[in-house]
């Protein structure tokens, strides 16, 4: 394991930070203390593959979720994951330190609870935070002297403090003397297999030394590399950069790609030219939007609670409005393909071709594919779609669209092709009518249009 602190290695501690970590190492010896190692409360795209590393790893795990139905896709593999991960469920479900549930009274019986659930955005862009709220009542409501709560999920500064560290001092728990408490932000890449869950760094900010070196000892059951900051704040404001940025530079991207069709530019072309230097330069790709639950929904968090300060952020605030854009300007592009072939939207009959937010995974979730089809049926257009990754949808308005089983019989004027999973067969692509490839993938052919 390597530890980081600051700029500093391990050998330079300071002394508190030290004693936090040998006091939890001789914690750690005492594996009678508790009936499990760790507890995952949350067994999502984050929640899952972070208990199956703890697993692998050796722990006695815990891993609790609310829903009868997530916890029973689990059971019987039905889950999305990478096939490591795969192969690491299926060993963990035969294993008796493996324990799934939905009984919260069992957190008592961890010497760690982590949490991992969903911190999504409302209709109205502002955060939501009830399936947070919960999960910290519930983890404060059964918490007992010794334990380490670590709070992964991605929201505001201050929010570790707020949700834990203040409701259990009311139940008489006081972080760093009684329960240690810090907060290590989640940086799980649903879809990317390239970086193992052990070969991530972790940030790790505990409310006080010893709940950082509560919780570094905790994580270090898993990953191999950790990185300490000085404060719970100091970690979650590190979340907030992390998808701040991409947020901005997608936007950015998007703008450029829209820069080189008026100037019948490949934008692809030109960022690879970019994509050569070898500093100062790094590489983004533009598309259709954004979706999941981190770029379109964390620096939502971050503008809503600078509001309060009435501090003014323009380049991110204008970054999440061109990203929010993005989906109504491929209606309007789609509009511009179909009416230079002389062919009026309303009517046309239009196939979205995948519509999870990201190749590889069966995830919808604020995905672009969602508001397209949407404002596509709003102007009046037929729309289906085909992604064997997402059996149906539901779409802002109530609509319920379902995947349709062979995309060539549709017979499309306009294929929009949203997302491309390696397991499509796309060699039917590049004979449909008109193309609007919003992927920047497609080779050029008459039909095709940029997005």
């Amino acid at each position: 394991m390597t530890l980081t602190v600051g700029r500093q290695s391990a050998d330079s501690l300071d002394d508190e930070i030290l004693a936090g970590l040998q006091v939890a190492d001789a914690g750690a010896e005492q594996p009678g203390a508790f009936k499990f190692d760790v507890a995952i409360v949350g067994l999502g795209y984050v929640g899952l593959p972070t208990a199956l590393s703890f697993s692998a790893a050796g722990l006695r795990v815990l891993g609790l979720d609310t829903s009868t139905a997530r916890v029973s896709a689990i059971r019987e593999e039905r889950v999305d994951l990478f096939q490591s991960d795969r192969e690491r469920l299926g060993m963990a479900l035969n294993d008796d330190s493996f324990t799934l549930t939905r009984d919260a009274g069992l957190l008592a019986e961890a010497a760690s609870v982590i949490v991992c659930v969903p911190t999504p955005v409302d209709d109205y862009l502002t955060p939501d935070l009830a399936i947070l709220r919960a999960a910290c009542h519930t983890v404060v409501e059964h918490a007992v002297p010794g334990q380490v709560l670590i709070l992964t999920s991605t929201t505001y500064v201050g929010s570790t403090r707020d949700m834990l560290v203040v409701p259990l001092a009311a139940r008489g728990l006081i972080a760093g003397r009684d329960i240690y408490v810090t907060f290590s932000p989640e940086r799980i890449d649903p879809g990317n297999n390239r970086h193992a869950h052990e070969d991530v760094p972790r940030v790790v900010g505990g409310v006080t030394a010893e709940c950082t070196g509560r919780g570094v000892a905790t994580l270090s059951g898993y990953a191999r590399s950790l990185y300490s900051v000085s404060s719970a704040e100091a970690a979650e404001m590190t979340k907030l950069l992390e998808n701040t940025f991409r947020a901005v530079n997608i936007a950015m991207i998007n703008e450029f790609a829209d820069a080189c069709r008026v100037l019948d530019l490949d934008v692809m072309e030109v960022i690879r030219a970019a994509s050569t230097k070898p500093y100062g330069f790094m590489t983004f790709t533009p598309g259709p939007g954004v979706g999941g639950h981190c770029i379109p929904c964390d620096p939502r968090y971050l503008l809503w609670q600078l509001s309060r300060e009435r501090l003014s952020t323009p380049v991110i605030s204008r970054a999440m409005d061109g990203i929010a854009a993005r989906p109504r300007h491929v209606v309007d592009r789609a509009r511009e393909v179909l009416s230079s072939a002389g062919v009026a939207l309303a009517g046309a009959r239009v196939l979205v071709l995948g519509v999870a937010y990201k190749p590889n995974v069966e995830d919808i979730r604020e995905s672009p594919a969602l508001e397209i089809a949407e404002g596509l049926l709003a102007a009046g257009a037929i729309v289906v779609y085909h992604d064997p990754l997402i059996a149906s949808m539901r779409l802002p308005g109530g609509h319920e669209l379902t995947s349709v089983a062979d995309a060539t019989l549709f017979d499309a004027d306009l294929v929009i092709v949203h997302t491309l999973h390696r397991v499509m067969d796309r060699s039917w692509i590049e004979s449909a009518r008109l193309i609007l490839d919003t992927t920047y993938s497609l080779k050029s052919v008459p039909q095709l249009a940029s997005l």
